[in-house]
Formats: C-alpha cells, sequence, structure tokens
C-alpha cells in the first residue's frame, strides 16, 4: 500500500456507486455555513438553538442559590470567639488554632476558588470524645461538616473538617471511596452550594461555527474556570460546518453560561434545563444534514432531478468515509496494519515522519527529528494540537527505544482510530465487491441480515451494532472528522445476525436493506458466500491474518476486539432537495439556528470573525427557490462552467463578491449516527469527495 501520494477513495475501497445515471458538478463546503449538522436525540428529536437566556425559573433558583451562599457568607463572616474558646476546652490549644484558621479561610475564600477549606484534628483514640467533637460542630459551626479518616496508627482516627458543599450527605460513611479520594475532601467540580432539588447536571445547546467540538468547549470551559473534561456530549462534530447538539455540564448555573454568549465569537449556547445524568459518547440516534452545493453545474436540471430520486429511493453505499482515515498522506488504516502486525517502530515512524501537504511549521519540525533525533528540540517546534505526536515523542523521551510503550502513549481514544481505520479499509472493499458481484437490489444465498420475527430463536449470532468497538474513537484530532458522531452506534443493539438461507430465499422474508457486513473481530461471523474471500485474501497481501494474533498486546489485535456489523446500503429519511439561484458567493442560502433567532430579534447576531464570514449577513433575498421539477431555462452547459469560474477568479481579485447567476443545491437528510454526509452526496455528484478535489472546484 502506497503511503507517499495524497488519499483518494479507491485507496479505501470507495469504488462503487448504486445507480447508473450520471453525475454533476456540486462544490461542497465551500463556505463552511454550506453543511449545517443538527443532533438528532435518542426520542429522534432535531436539536436546534432556540433561546439563549435561561427560563425564569431557572434564574429564580440562580437567585435562591446567590441568597444562600450571601447568608451563609454573613454568618461566616461574624467573629466566633466564644465558639472557639469552648472548643479549645473539649480539643485543646493545637486543635482550636487550625479551628481559627479554617474559619479565617473560609471569611476570605472567593466563590471561584476550586479548593476546598479544610482541616485534620489531631490523632484521636476515644471515641466517645470523637463523637462529642463531631456534635460540637454540628450545634455550633452549621456551615462546616466533620467526618472521620484513619489516623498515624491502627488505634486511632483523626476528625476532618471541611466547609459544607451542601450536597453530600454521607460523608464519613464509605470510607473505601474517602481512601481513595485521598486528602481531597469531596467532589469540588462545579458550584458548592448547589440546590437539594436540582439535578446536578445542566444540559444546554452548543451551537458553533468553523469550530470542533473540543475546541468549543475548551474556549467555554476556560471561561467558566473548568476543564473541558466536565462536560458530557454525545458525539463530536465536524469542524468546518455549523453544528448545534447536547452537552451537559457539573453543578453550573445556567445563567453563567448565558452570561458568556457576548464574549463568545462563533459560538452560542442556550435551551438551558437541568437533568440527572450527564451525557455519553453514542447517546445519539443521528444527525440531521442540510447541506449545501454550490456552482452546480449539469447537463440539465432533469439529470440533478433524476440522481436526487434515485439516492431518495434507493440510498448510498454506507461506505466509511475519506475522514475515517484520516486527512494526512499516512492514512490511519496504515498504520493500523503496522499494529496490527506487531511492528511497533514501524507504526511510531508512520507517525513521526514527514509527510505531503502539511503546513512548513510542521513539516520542518517533521524533518528536523528525521534528522536530529533531537526530541526536546521537536517538541519546541511541533504544534500542541498533533497530540498522538506529542505523545510518543514524550514517552521516547523518557523510554528510548520502548516504540510499544510510545504507541500506548497516545491517548486511548486516538491510538484505536488506527485498528479501526484498518477494519474500515476491509469493510469497505468487502462492500465494493458485495455490489460488484451481486448488485443493490437483492439478497442472495449466504448474505448476512439482520434478523426478524420467528428467525431470532434459531442458531444466529448477536453483536452489537455498527462498532460497538468505536464508542468513542474520534475525540481527539478532530479536524479529521466530518459529519459522524464520533461514536458508531447503531439504532438497535445486541443484533442477531444470520445466515440467508435457501429457505429464506424463498419466503421473500428478508430485503437487500437488512444485508449486513462484518467489522472483522473474535464475535463475528461472515457471509458464507463470495464476500468473505475479499477480507482475508485482502489481509492477507498486508501479512495479517484475521484469525490469529502475533503478538499479545490485546488493544492491538483483531482477534481480541468483539468485532461489529454494519448495513451495507443506507438511505437518507426525511430527505427533501431544492434548487436555487444566486449571484453572491458570500451570501447564505441555508438558515441557521442562530439566523432563525436572530430573525425573532430575541438576540444579537453571532460576532464575525475577522477571517470568518466576510461581509455575508443573513439577507436571503437575493435567492430565488426553484420548483423541485422547474423546467426553466437556465445555462447548464460545461462552456457556461468555464466562463463562471473565469468571472469567480476575477471578481475574487478585485474584492467584488457578485457573480453571474449560479445555481445550488440544498439538500436535508436524516442518517443514523455512523453514517457518512459526503457518502450521499458522493452518489448524488458521482465525483470524488476528498477536500484537494473540492478545493480545485474553488480555484
Amino acid at each position: 500500500m502506497e503511503t507517499s501520494k495524497a488519499m483518494e477513495e479507491s485507496d479505501v475501497g470507495i469504488l462503487c456507486y448504486i445507480s447508473q445515471l450520471p453525475g454533476f458538478r456540486g462544490i461542497l463546503k465551500q463556505r463552511y455555513a454550506d453543511f449545517i449538522v443538527n443532533e438528532v436525540d435518542t426520542d429522534g428529536n432535531v436539536v436546534h438553538l432556540t433561546c439563549l437566556e435561561p427560563p425564569p425559573q431557572m434564574v429564580e433558583e440562580t437567585q435562591e442559590c446567590e441568597a444562600k451562599v450571601s447568608d451563609e457568607k454573613m454568618s461566616e463572616s461574624k467573629s466566633y470567639e466564644a465558639e472557639i474558646e469552648l472548643f479549645r476546652s473539649l480539643a485543646g490549644d493545637s486543635d482550636a488554632e487550625k479551628l481559627e484558621s479554617l474559619i479565617s479561610q473560609v471569611d476570605s475564600r472567593t466563590e471561584s476558588e476550586d479548593s476546598v477549606p479544610h482541616i485534620v484534628l489531631s490523632p484521636d483514640s476515644d471515641k466517645t470524645h470523637r463523637t462529642a467533637v463531631h456534635n460540637f460542630f454540628k450545634q455550633n459551626f452549621k456551615f462546616l461538616v466533620t467526618d472521620t479518616t484513619d489516623g498515624p496508627d491502627a488505634s486511632s482516627k483523626c476528625i476532618r473538617v471541611r466547609l459544607d458543599s451542601g450536597g453530600h450527605k454521607n460523608n464519613g460513611r464509605n470510607s473505601k471511596k474517602r481512601k481513595e479520594r485521598g486528602e481531597k475532601p469531596f467532589d469540588s467540580r462545579g458550584s458548592s452550594n448547589w440546590p437539594e432539588h436540582l439535578s446536578k447536571f445542566l444540559r444546554f445547546h452548543l451551537y458553533k461555527e468553523n469550530k470542533d467540538t473540543q475546541e468549543a468547549l475548551g474556549i467555554i470551559g476556560k471561561m467558566l474556570g473548568i476543564q473541558s473534561k466536565s462536560f458530557g456530549f454525545a458525539g463530536t462534530k465536524d469542524k468546518r460546518a455549523v453544528s448545534t447538539q447536547r452537552v451537559t455540564v457539573f453543578k453550573q448555573q445556567a445563567s453563567r453560561l448565558a452570561a458568556l454568549n457576548d464574549r463568545l465569537i462563533g459560538i452560542k449556547v442556550g435551551d438551558f434545563c437541568h437533568v440527572k445524568e450527564g451525557l455519553l459518547l453514542g447517546k445519539l440516534l443521528g444527525n440531521r444534514f442540510t447541506v449545501t452545493l454550490r456552482g452546480v453545474i449539469a447537463d440539465s436540471e432533469d439529470t440533478i432531478k433524476a440522481a436526487a430520486d434515485s439516492l431518495g429511493r434507493h440510498g448510498f453505499i454506507n461506505y466509511f468515509g475519506l475522514q475515517r482515515f484520516g486527512t494526512g498522506s499516512v492514512p490511519t488504516h496504515l498504520i493500523g496494519a503496522a499494529l496490527l502486525r506487531g511492528e511497533w517502530k514501524t507504526a511510531v515512524s508512520m507517525i513521526l515522519d514527514p509527510r505531503e501537504g502539511e503546513r512548513d511549521v510542521i513539516r520542518k519540525a517533521r524533518e528536523y527529528y528525521k534528522e536530529s533525533n533531537d526530541i526536546e528540540g521537536t517538541l519546541r517546534q511541533l504544534p500542541r494540537h498533533l497530540v498522538a505526536e506529542r505523545a510518543v515523542l514524550q514517552c521516547l523521551k523518557k523510554c528510548p527505544g520502548d516504540y510499544l510503550q510510545a504507541m500506548k502513549a497516545i491517548p486511548r481514544t486516538l491510538r484505536m482510530m488506527y485498528v479501526h481505520g484498518y477494519q474500515s479499509y476491509l469493510w469497505n472493499h468487502a462492500a465494493s465487491e458485495r455490489v460488484q458481484k451481486y448488485g443493490f437490489d437483492q439478497v442472495v444465498l449466504g448474505d448476512l441480515v439482520y434478523c426478524k420475527g420467528d428467525d431470532t430463536e434459531k442458531e444466529t449470532v448477536g453483536v452489537n451494532s455498527e462498532c460497538n468497538d468505536d464508542n468513542c474513537d474520534d475525540t481527539y484530532d478532530c479536524s479529521h472528522l466530518d459529519e459522524t458522531s464520533g461514536t458508531d452506534l447503531l439504532e438497535r443493539k445486541n443484533t442477531l445476525v444470520k445466515v440467508v438461507t435457501v429457505e429464506d430465499m424463498s419466503t421473500g422474508n428478508y430485503t437487500v436493506d437488512d444485508v449486513v457486513l462484518p467489522m472483522p473481530g473474535s464475535r463475528v461471523i461472515f457471509p458464507t458466500n463470495e464476500i468473505a474471500k475479499v477480507y482475508h485474501d485482502l489481509a492477507k497481501k498486508d501479512a495479517i491474518n484475521l484469525t490469529e494474533s502475533v503478538h499479545r498486546v490485546k488493544e492491538f489485535s483483531i482477534t481480541s476486539m468483539t468485532g461489529s456489523y454494519r448495513r451495507v446500503f443506507q438511505k437518507p429519511l426525511d430527505f427533501e432537495w431544492e434548487l436555487l439561484t444566486y449571484n453572491d458567493s458570500n451570501k447564505p442560502l441555508a438558515e441557521t439556528d442562530l439566523d432563525k433567532i436572530s430573525k425573532t430579534g430575541s438576540s444579537n447576531i453571532i460576532k464575525q470573525e475577522e477571517q470568518g464570514k466576510g461581509d455575508e449577513d443573513n439577507d436571503l433575498s437575493d435567492c430565488t427557490k426553484l420548483p423541485v421539477c422547474s423546467r426553466n431555462s437556465i445555462a447548464l452547459s460545461s462552456d457556461t462552467n468555464e466562463e463562471s469560474e473565469r468571472e469567480v477568479e476575477s471578481e475574487q481579485v478585485s474584492g467584488s463578491n457578485w457573480q453571474e447567476t449560479q445555481m445550488a443545491l440544498k439538500l436535508s437528510l436524516t442518517l443514523p449516527a455512523s453514517c457518512y454526509a459526503t457518502m450521499a452526496i458522493r452518489e448524488l455528484l458521482k465525483t470524488s469527495t476528498s477536500v484537494a478535489y473540492h478545493k480545485t472546484l474553488n480555484q
């Protein structure tokens, strides 16, 4: 497998189309606002940003909470000289001085501080005396709580005294948990004065423009003074897009987040509510896409209509898109193949070596390491967003020559992307073979299908569907993602799969929509027709055995992975499309959630980044909507294309956005979480979805 050239779709098994209809020209993501993604939650609701302010009830709760804090501070600030003297007679001078110091810390503490003041009293082996101390604090210092910790020897215990968090009622009753958390008295994330009746997680809708999920949450976390890992979300969304998704955060007030909206650039938060549990990766059904293809040129409108109708009726081949394999000239599946062979040093070299198409600063850093082997010097040059490269180098600095350990130093969610990439590479090739040999319109003998009805009681194999091993593989390095959720959760968990028999063929129980192919692993079965051979033959070419591992490192062994199943064909849900004409390439052709809010006048328009949308505004008046079946005479020839491109180029040079009338195709569709919208668009256009190709269309 070649590693030097830019990756093409054919390199990763993306070879076929369902329909034989002609395609047409269209530019994908000419502007990031041409790709809008709205998450679909587990109840099937499309997630939108509809309101930037917290509900009145939440504002009242915040005010009550702040009043409580104020009252407590007032009570804390009063003189406790008499109580301290009483405590001195009970516990002695040393512990009385500790208590005096603690009260002083509490008085001077600000609400934004994460650390919680606490003291540990002198060792005490007298249980009756310890009980008296506990009771003393209950009666005299209601803003403090006590628990018991192990003393310096087996016969003694120590009483720990800390500021009351307002939400931890079982202090001191679980010594195991107390030992695990060490000297940290309690979970100090979020507000320390949380109302008892409120659920502890705040859920909100995150709207972002041209930023990946981790980047946006990092910015919000910094403003709130909390770590980005305090947030929970169901999946990462594409960077070059406008997206809306759900996020949860522990014990934060909606008013604090809402107050950030005026300062946030390209990000908004809203639709606040309290929930009992935080979001986890995979907790979504899918995504709703609104995709605008600009500069559309076809032989006729009938060509576009036929292609769109075919996509709606027959769907597309459910390939893993190019983003699954990374954006660099060294695809993730090649690194995955090296790991499956146990070639740790090769894998490390592929991650660190110079590669084509990268920015100068990265290229120079890679070349410097290749020539000098100077880890410290390379780390100083290497940008921080190159998580894998930095992790590998930092490990090699501590453990020179330990290449396996260097691979394990990469965050798990990122390093598993390599082996999953190889599984996806095999799956794509198998899917292409299935289409080439048997077509797309019928089930054939030996196919694998999801079970129905009585078949679930027959001999079948059950495994979590759609890449259960992938449940967070794209959390890091979000620039490699597009529209997938960052997880491969499917519609049905523990779905049973069976081989199609002669009896099944005669009853017509199954359709091509039920056909699946396995992601290789220890708990999957393969089709009993010719498609199974593709997996083993392709793996054999890469010196990989799918049934035996050549090393004992489980996470890099395909026989230690469960495996899963994925539908071969996918139809878009709630599919709609329309043709538009436009004259200005910087004018938006689809409304974002923020556009809709701005229209109602309930919020200010999002601040524009200096190099973001330029002069665009939310006026759609220059766009003319054409009927779906319009037969109006519009120039669609290739000659017009050349003239239009030349004009675009000259207009860009002069700084004007005005062009001759062009056509755009706006698509709206919903896909399950593991599906790639780019693969649906590929079926429509019959052209590559690579970034490089679409950049050439923009020139």
